[in-house]
């Protein structure tokens, strides 16, 4: 008997950039579209699948605040990859209005997707209502099943097959150098090894302050990495949810969490004070 393929959550419909990344990612896998990020997360979490795959952060708009935050506050999960894929969005259009296309009555994509193309919009559809959706795939959905609508969608060429649409305008983002890093999730601390995969591990560690918060602790903080060698590829804040001016932080530390500095590091930070959780270290696979 064969045994049953693990199953992998991923923020739908098909043709969504999750959907891709997770594609690229995983070739023996079952793929299973979901609505929302939380849900991709829950799914995982409750152990309805074996991996989920979700968007952390885009080159040109930054961290997903809703990632973090469910990564945070929710179940204790683990990164077990983080998959780097090089974005393009376009302009995409019912068959039946092509024509029309200067004249739509509404342009829909994800809100990232849709930030990502401000300048376009600003020369060619200057007054035009965008109109966020849960995905870049859903709003092309949108766009095929309703073509009494004129409307567009923001979306990536998968999308143009997948749905029968007619691609309007090819490459209309703001800036060519586009990427979205993606991290696929499990409740195991664990590591892929795929071929492709850099060198260099990561360990993403998010880092709560003491409550008797003092005067310089952020700089104590950076010197527990500094003064071991530690580089630092990413720090940013979030807010903590209990209070204006209350945060938590988010470090990138490129290195194994096991070496002896890393490990020297995590008990510093505990004798400050500071409440430290580990996702686990693993290895940037990048599909430009």
């Amino acid at each position: 008997m064969s045994e049953q393929a693990q199953t992998v959550a991923y923020l739908g419909p098909e043709a969504s950039f999750s959907h891709v990344a997770a594609s690229e990612f995983f070739t023996k896998e079952t793929l299973l579209p979901h609505q929302t990020i939380p849900d991709c997360i829950e799914a995982v979490a409750n152990g309805k699948v074996d991996y989920a795959i979700v968007p952390l952060e885009n080159a040109l708009e930054g961290s997903v605040p809703l990632t973090i935050d469910y990564l945070f506050h929710g179940d204790e999960l683990f990164i077990g990859a983080e998959v780097l894929l090089p974005i393009e969005q376009h302009l995409l259009i019912h068959e039946q209005n092509k024509d029309k296309v200067k004249d739509v009555t509404a342009i829909m994509s994800h809100p990232h997707a849709l930030a990502q193309c401000h300048k376009f919009f600003q020369y060619h559809y200057h007054g035009t209502p965008l109109v966020p959706r849960t995905s870049t795939a859903e709003a092309a959905r949108y766009v095929a099943e309703h073509p009494e609508e004129n409307i567009a969608a923001i979306a990536n060429r998968f999308a143009v097959k997948k749905y029968d649409l007619h691609l309007a305008e090819e490459r209309v983002h703001d800036f060519h150098f586009n990427h979205t890093r993606f991290v696929v999730l499990s409740k195991e601390n664990m590591t892929f090894d795929k071929l492709g995969r850099r060198e260099t591990p990561k360990t993403m560690l998010m880092i709560r302050l003491p409550e008797d918060d003092e005067s310089g602790m952020l700089h104590r903080i950076l010197s527990v990495f500094a003064w071991r060698r530690l580089n630092l590829s990413k720090i940013e804040s979030r807010p903590l949810k209990t209070g204006l001016g209350d945060y938590f932080f988010i470090a990138d530390v490129l290195e194994d969490e096991t070496h002896p500095m890393m490990k020297g590091a995590l008990e510093e930070l505990a004798a400050l004070g500071c409440v430290v959780r580990s996702f686990g270290t693993y290895y940037v696979y990048d599909y430009s």
